[in-house]
C-alpha cells in the first residue's frame, strides 16, 4: 500500500517564491523540490530545511510526523541555513509576508473544508465564518471551482448563520440582564436589612483578615480562549467545537479559579458549551444523514448543495 502524500512549501535560501509539492517520502520530497526549484545537479544533494528555525529534516520517520502544509527552505550543496545573520530589514520583510501568506493560507484552508462537506459551517467558530465572508467573490469562487453566483449564495448562508448566532447571543444576553436585575433587587433589600442591623452595633470592629490562597491550576486553555469567555456575553456561540470541547473537559474548579468566578456561575458556562456542542454535532450528524438517505451514502457535491439552495 503506498504511502499517502503530503503537502509541503518549498523555497531557495534567498528566494521569495514558494512551491507547493506533494511527496510521500522525504526522498521523493528532494528530488521534487531539485526540479522544481531548478537546482543544479553539481550542487545536489540538496539539504531540507524548517523554515520557521533552520531545523535539518534528514530523517524519514521525522518527515511524516511533519504536519501538512509544512514549510521547508532547500540549501543546495555549500549553502549554509542563514539563521539571525540576516539583516533587520530583510527579517521584518520575511515576516510580514509570512503574516500575509499565512492569512491567505487560512481562507484557502476553510474553503477547502467547505468544498469538501458543507456540514462543515456548523463546526466553524464565528471568526473562520467572517473570514470566508470577507473574501472576495472571485478569489472564493475559484478555490473552490464555483460560479460566482453560487459563491454569493455561500457567502449568504454563512452571514444569516453568523447572524443566527448574534440573535442568539443577544437574547441569552437580554435573560441574563433580566436576571441579574432580580438578583440586585433581592441584593439591595438584603444591604438596607444589614444596614439597619450595623446602627444598633457599638462602633467596635474587629479587622478579620481573610486571606485568599491563589492557587494556580495549570489550565488547558490558552490565553485567548479564556478571555474570549470573560469578555463575551455568550461565548458558547463564538467559539469553534474544538474550543467548546475544551472548555467542557476542562476542571470546573481550575476553571473557576483561572476565571476568577464562583463554581455555579463555571459549571453554568461549562453546561452551556455541551449544550452547544451537542447542538451542532447534531446538526452534522443529521445532515450527513439526509445526505446518505438522498444520494445512497454519498458527498453532496458543492454545485448541487448550491443549485437547491437558490432554487428556495
Amino acid at each position: 500500500m503506498a504511502a499517502p502524500l503530503k503537502r509541503c512549501l518549498v523555497r531557495r535560501r534567498d528566494g521569495r517564491e514558494q512551491h507547493g509539492l506533494a511527496a510521500s517520502c522525504l526522498r521523493e520530497l528532494r528530488h521534487k523540490a531539485s526540479g522544481i526549484l531548478a537546482i543544479d545537479e553539481a550542487k545536489e544533494p540538496i539539504t531540507l530545511v524548517l523554515a520557521e528555525d533552520g531545523t535539518i529534516v534528514d530523517d524519514e520517520d521525522y518527515f511524516l510526523c511533519l504536519p501538512s502544509d509544512t514549510k521547508f527552505v532547500a540549501l543546495a550543496k555549500n549553502e549554509k541555513w542563514p539563521g539571525k545573520s540576516l539583516d533587520s530589514g530583510t527579517a521584518r520583510l520575511s515576516e510580514a509576508g509570512d503574516e500575509v501568506d499565512s492569512g491567505a493560507e487560512r481562507w484557502k484552508q476553510l474553503a477547502r473544508k467547505l468544498k469538501d462537506d458543507l456540514s462543515n459551517i456548523i463546526l466553524m467558530s464565528e471568526e473562520d465564518l467572517q473570514v470566508l465572508i470577507d473574501v472576495p467573490r472571485s478569489d472564493l469562487a475559484g478555490e473552490l471551482a464555483q460560479s460566482q453566483t453560487q459563491t454569493q449564495v455561500l457567502q449568504d448562508t454563512l452571514q444569516q448563520v453568523l447572524d443566527r448566532r448574534e440573535e442568539e447571543r443577544q437574547s441569552r444576553q437580554l435573560l441574563e440582564l433580566y436576571l441579574e436585575a432580580l438578583k440586585n433587587e433581592d441584593s439591595i433589600l438584603s444591604k438596607v436589612t444589614e444596614s439597619e442591623a450595623v446602627r444598633r452595633e457599638e462602633m467596635d470592629v474587629v479587622d478579620t483578615g481573610i486571606s485568599s490562597t491563589g492557587t494556580s491550576a495549570k489550565m488547558a486553555l490558552g490565553n485567548q480562549l479564556l478571555a474570549a469567555l470573560k469578555e463575551k456575553p455568550a461565548p458558547e456561540l463564538c467559539l469553534d467545537s474544538q474550543d467548546l470541547e475544551l472548555v467542557v473537559k476542562e476542571d470546573t474548579g481550575a476553571l473557576a479559579s483561572a476565571l476568577g468566578w464562583d463554581k455555579q456561575k463555571a459549571e453554568a458556562l461549562q453546561q452551556a458549551c455541551d449544550q452547544e456542542l451537542s447542538k451542532r454535532l447534531q446538526q452534522v450528524q443529521t445532515l450527513h444523514s439526509l445526505r446518505s438517505m438522498s444520494k445512497g451514502k454519498k458527498t453532496l457535491p458543492l454545485e448541487d448543495w448550491l443549485s437547491s439552495k437558490r432554487k428556495k
